[in-house]
């Protein structure tokens, strides 16, 4: 059994995100996951205006195709554009030689998979998610998601889904829609847990895999300091406190703060998988090392005692 089978890698910042990667340091990351057992890869036409998406491509030719699992994203249609400058507004240190545009439209979904498709350099992937559909609900379960299950239907992806960074929309995927797949981004970590009132109940009842994303919070939790992000902005100063207890209390029971965030989110019935993101091959390995650290169970008794976790997250036997 891979110990590794239930984490993946997210590839955002193979995309350029906030900072630059070269090509070299996207291959060797990718490199690195595969080394280690790594064997799921999630990315998105978003990610560095489809950076990632050719990076990531590149990096897996020549591996073999029934052996890993690529997810994509859908609902943001790259249009080309000639105004110059950068990406940084969104996040992305890349040329801006695009425009996102809102689409979830059936024609725009099927014209962002071909594109993607041809990004990757791949005829099929394995799950298409509808990406950040917040504001676009209407669009996206009258128009995408029928779009999504016709392409399912037709074998061109094999699963289906929506990925967010909240609970109440990816909640209603679960209960009125038949995905196979729901893609949480930072609604359920150490120091956010409200996936655990609606979505994570509702997934376990209707057997709806949930995969984790944003585990560390944007980066406070891999590294609480008070420059880090948490969810794409600087962290609030209570926000920031509250993840040095953390630190210190995993570290005074002999672990990390990374395993136990990566620990929390995988031990969760209904989470079939946690995404990590890296940017380089040494942070795979720690997030591979880390994921399988043992987190001592009286970490987890205190944290219930202190309030800091609610009696009812379930954590790791």
């Amino acid at each position: 059994m891979n110990p590794l089978g239930g984490l993946g890698l997210g590839t955002a910042a193979l995309g350029n995100l906030y900072t630059e990667v070269t090509d070299e340091q996207a291959y060797q990351t990718v490199d690195a996951a595969w080394e280690r057992g790594i064997r799921c890869f999630d990315t998105a036409p978003h990610y560095g205006l489809g950076l990632s998406e050719r990076r990531l491509g590149a990096a897996l030719r020549g591996r073999p195709r029934d052996q890993y699992t690529v997810s994509t994203k859908v609902g943001r249609r790259l249009a080309p554009c000639d105004a110059g400058g950068d990406d940084l507004a969104h996040g992305f240190a890349v040329p801006a030689t695009h425009r996102r545009v809102w689409d979830f439209t059936a024609d725009g979904i099927r014209r962002t998979l071909d594109a993607s498709l041809r990004r990757l350099g791949l005829d099929r992937v394995d799950l298409v998610l509808l990406h950040d559909p917040d504001d676009h609900a209407e669009a996206a379960f009258r128009e995408g998601y029928p779009a999504l299950e016709q392409l399912r239907r037709e074998g061109v992806v094999g699963a289906i889904g929506a990925g967010m960074n909240q609970t109440a929309m990816l909640t209603r995927f679960v209960r009125d829609t038949d995905v196979d797949v729901v893609l949480c981004a930072g609604r359920y970590t150490l120091l956010d847990h409200s996936a655990l009132d609606d979505l994570l109940p509702a997934a376990a009842a209707r057997g709806t895999t949930v995969v984790l994303g944003g585990i560390f919070n944007s980066g406070l939790l891999a590294d609480p300091r008070p420059a880090a992000a948490f969810d794409y902005t600087r962290a609030p100063a209570d926000v920031l406190a509250r993840a040095l207890r953390l630190k210190a209390l995993a570290e005074r029971h002999g672990t990390s703060l990374r395993a136990a965030a990566l620990a929390f989110g995988a031990a969760h019935p209904a989470v079939g998988r946690v995404l990590a993101g890296a940017r380089s091959a040494a942070e795979v390995h720690d997030c591979a090392d880390r994921f399988t650290e043992p987190v001592p169970a009286a970490f987890w008794r205190e944290l219930r005692r202190d309030g800091l976790l609610p009696q009812t997250a379930p954590v790791p036997c």
